[in-house]
């Protein structure tokens, strides 16, 4: 009996359904549906089929020019639990040894909403950081952000250790709270989910809300955010990975450098 060749981009898609949870009989059917695909429909099926992914998963994934500019993490649904909302506070995690952000968990309600036009200047430059303007459809922007992990406008009245304080505004040049962040990740697409915790604050909902850094191996600038939230009632629920991209940009994540590349292309997301 001849042996059926199997494509590379199906080897991909075997690789994606095992890291999905599928078995070997739903592998084998797919496999199956997947070869009897004209090739413009297999590779869209690869660009979809990691619409959604496991967590512990993040640090392995790479972006691709045209993929979609977020990606749904255990199909979009927190893991938090609302039983861990006791206080007002935000829980800042440590530098790591490269000095690295991690990991901040905010416990927010209400009293904790701020207006951003009540910031001012950062100096801190978290790692990864080489500023560059760049001119990109007639407009001039410079690529990177000091991205918070926790918004300003949702860090009212916390020091820097995280605790309570009324007579703090807001999380500023706080080095465990900003990372290298690209203008188009934390201006385009970050935002979208920002504004969710917002809406549900100022609904007097109260919300835990974590975003982690996302590094592969001893890079300096994060591939991306991931996101998750959840409010007591949990009439806010999302749970999402936020590439670290700029469209017509291209990046070494190791260093945080980059080089124009009109080819590179973004998938904008406006939900």
């Amino acid at each position: 009996m001849k042996k059926r060749r199997t494509s590379w981009l199906a080897t991909l898609v075997i690789i994606i359904a095992a890291l999905l949870g599928a078995n070997r009989q739903q592998i084998g059917q797919y496999i199956d549906q997947f070869n009897s695909r004209p090739a413009s429909e297999q590779q869209k099926t690869i660009n979809t089929s990691t619409q959604s992914v496991k967590d512990s998963n993040l640090r392995q994934l790479t972006f691709k020019s045209g993929f979609s500019s977020y990606i749904n993490v255990n199909q979009g649904k927190s893991i938090l639990d609302v039983a861990n909302w006791r206080s007002n506070k935000i829980d800042y995690g440590d530098l790591d040894r490269f000095n690295r952000t991690t990991t901040v968990t905010g416990y927010l309600e209400h009293r904790n909403l701020v207006r951003s036009s009540t910031r001012t200047g950062q100096d801190w430059r978290p790692t990864g950081w080489h500023q560059k303007a760049v001119t990109m459809n007639g407009r001039k922007i410079e690529i990177l952000n000091r991205g918070h992990l926790l918004a300003y406008s949702i860090t009212g009245k916390f020091n820097k250790n995280g605790q309570y304080d009324v007579s703090e505004l807001g999380s500023l040049d706080n080095p465990k709270n900003l990372a290298t962040q690209t203008e188009f990740s934390n201006q385009k697409t970050m935002q979208i989910f920002e504004e969710k915790v917002r809406d549900a604050l100022e609904a007097n909902k109260k919300v835990i809300y974590q975003v982690s850094t996302v590094f592969k191996g001893t890079d300096l600038m994060p591939i991306g955010y991931h996101l998750q939230a959840l409010s007591t009632d949990k009439a806010l629920n999302f749970n999402v990975f936020v590439w670290n991209v700029e469209p017509g940009v291209k990046f070494d994540y190791s260093t945080g450098r980059s080089r124009i590349d009109r080819s590179m292309k973004v998938t904008e997301q406006n939900k």
